[in-house]
């Protein structure tokens, strides 16, 4: 595909700091230039977003999607402003784990060669099956310990970038230090650990934190564990789901005053319930509908969340009082840090010229993918 010709935008320009500035940018396929200019527009200009954690939207579960409807699920998620993702496989028998790979796999091959307005596939997140049997959520009791020929299985998954395990678990060191190795992300999730055993998986390798506050043990003032891991400064980087459900805004706020815009991830963890009229689905071990804002499997439990990034960004500005700017680093930059997408979720000359354009309301208004606009 040929490169696009060069195009500019000018508004108020997200930099990697979270500072804003008021500019005109030049880009390509790439960004080309940006430049102070006093009289540019009012609009935001924010990289493309960087989701680690897509289990499904519109009606396409990542578990159960062949290639083609992953690499439309891709092209679904451009339009919303993510222009990067992560599908994300979750605890199930490992053979089913292995069909899940093969198909993101299989898209993330064919997105290389025809993007075609998709946002990017970065790699597999792997959501289990080394978690905690005592912090299930909604995944089914299908976890397994991270050593042996489980682990050997997953290793072997070329796709895979991201994983999430519960420290505490035998093996769980070891295995965090081979999947290091090995190039793979390792976030702490799912997880009974104490402070402790958070730190050790800290120390083993571990870089995020999923979903925090939610299938962790909770946060005591006698027993801090794994939240108090993930709240004090650290190389592991808490991911947090801000749609106002999963996490009230005022705890939102509360990890953005500890951890601050640099060391804090937005995710949406979306389900396949997700912009769809919202009948049902099957999300982990059993039945899910969208019920009070997110998806519940019957009993309530969280199944995950209904929204888009551009959403979680509207509530981190407008509930938890973040600056867009701040947003855009935790929902952009920090993210395509953390998985080596050094030239994405940023606006640097030399940077992919992913970018989404939102008005002062926060209204998307255009998204551009490799320099191309697409909405």
């Amino acid at each position: 595909m040929t490169a696009p010709q060069t195009s500019g935008l000018s508004g108020l320009i997200a930099r990697p700091d979270g500072a804003l500035v008021r500019g005109r940018l030049t880009f390509s396929d790439r960004i080309v230039a940006l430049d102070a200019a006093s009289n540019a527009g009012d609009d935001y200009i924010l990289p493309g977003f960087v989701d680690l954690q897509v289990n499904g939207s519109h009606g396409i579960d990542v578990m159960n999607a062949p290639a083609g409807a992953i690499a439309t699920l891709s092209r679904h998620l451009a339009h919303e402003g993510t222009t990067a993702w992560m599908p994300t496989a979750v605890t199930a028998p490992l053979e089913k784990i292995a069909q899940a790979h093969e198909s993101i796999a299989s898209a993330l091959e064919n997105l290389r060669h025809d993007s075609d307005g998709a946002a990017a596939i970065l790699g597999m997140h792997l959501e289990g099956p080394f978690i905690s049997p005592h912090r299930l959520g909604a995944h089914p009791t299908l976890n397994l310990e991270p050593r042996g020929d489980a682990l050997d299985r997953v290793l072997a998954m070329r796709a895979l970038r991201l994983i999430t395990l519960a420290p505490e678990l035998p093996g769980a060191l070891d295995a965090t230090r081979q999947l290091n190795s090995r190039g793979v992300v390792v976030s702490i999730g799912h997880t009974n650990a104490t402070l402790d055993e958070a730190n050790a998986g800290i120390d083993a390798g571990a870089r995020m934190f999923t979903h925090l506050f939610n299938a962790m043990r909770p946060l005591n003032h006698r027993d801090p564990g794994v939240i108090a891991a993930a709240l004090a400064p650290s190389p592991a980087m808490p991911a947090v789901i801000p749609d106002g459900v999963h996490v009230h805004p005022a705890m939102l706020r509360l990890a953005f005053n500890a951890r601050g815009k640099d060391g804090m991830i937005l995710v949406t963890d979306k389900v396949a319930l997700a912009q769809t009229s919202g009948a049902e689905n099957i999300v982990g071990r059993a039945r899910a509908t969208i019920r009070d804002g997110a998806a519940r499997l019957d009993d309530g439990t969280l199944a995950g969340s209904i929204i888009s990034m551009l959403d979680g960004v509207r509530i981190m500005v407008d509930e938890a009082g973040v600056s867009i700017g701040d947003a855009a680093v935790m929902a952009s930059t920090n993210p395509a840090n953390l998985v080596g997408a050094l030239d994405r979720g940023r606006i640097q000359p030399g940077a992919r010229a992913d970018l989404i354009v939102l008005s002062r309301a926060l209204e998307l208004k255009s998204v551009f993918v490799g320099g191309r606009e697409i909405s």
